[in-house]
């Protein structure tokens, strides 16, 4: 398992092979496995195989091509209406409706979807996080019909490979761990950090194509641009609260 996590790769491409459901159903039960908090297990899991209901949620996703040439889509949702209503039945108030709540339940949901890709990619399937989920998850639960309480908040597409891909870069560790206490960087080690990533070939194209000075401005002003950011914090926002999962 240690080798097929190092070396992993994101993978958008599938063959035409099913998934046994035998196979995906046991890789769902060894993710239910992880850590959580409380053991309440605040998330839930949707599975779309169907061609009609890909075709719904595409759009919503931006019409990745991942979302319909894979044999298998996952949205893992924050769920607190199961426990809603558990307590509810029992006569008490769940208190679901604020930030720790859903914090808790959306870093359950996070890790409970990690924890299956670590699992299925240990079987030789490959799978691509759908960044997209957040943008439009007040549209993707309604297409999945998710009551008031569960809204999705990771998706993933899952198969076997159709092709073999290079890994993606990543900073280097020493821009990641810090011993003891936070050690802040100066210019210079910045520079250094990202150097790899500001001169790998593939960025500097990408740069040209976007007729911008460098990669950081390609972040920060299209991909990530702030304007983007607040429009869709603000979406996301509202679904919480529509969907009673803050005041």
């Amino acid at each position: 398992m240690i080798e097929s996590m190092e070396k992993r790769r994101t993978i958008r491409s599938y063959t035409n092979k099913q998934i046994d459901d035998a196979v995906l159903l046991d890789l769902l039960k060894i993710a239910c496995r992880a850590s959580n908090t409380g053991n309440m297990q605040l998330y839930s899991i949707i599975i779309t195989k169907d061609a009609e209901q890909k075709k719904k949620l595409a759009p919503t996703h931006f019409n990745q091509p991942q979302v319909m040439n894979a044999p298998v889509i996952l949205t893992f949702c924050v769920d607190v209406n199961r426990y809603q209503k558990w307590c509810k039945i029992n006569k008490t108030e769940a208190g679901t409706d604020n930030l720790m709540f859903f914090t808790n339940a959306a870093i359950d949901t996070t890790i409970v979807t990690q924890t299956f890709c670590t699992a299925a990619e240990e079987q030789g399937l490959g799978i691509c996080y759908l960044g997209t989920t957040l943008y439009n998850s007040s549209q993707i639960a309604d297409i999945l019909e998710c009551p008031k309480g569960v809204i999705p908040l990771c998706t993933i597409s899952v198969g076997y490979p159709a092709e073999e891909v290079g890994q993606q870069l990543r900073l280097p560790f020493k821009a990641i761990i810090h011993d003891e206490k936070y050690t802040d960087f100066s210019d210079e080690q910045i520079k250094e950090i990202y150097k790899e990533t500001d001169e790998d070939e593939s960025n500097k194209e990408f740069v040209k194509i976007n007729n911008k000075k460098n990669l950081a401005e390609v972040f920060s002003q299209i991909r990530y641009a702030k304007k983007d950011s607040e429009f869709f914090s603000n979406e996301f926002l509202n679904s919480l609260k529509a969907r009673g999962l803050l005041f």
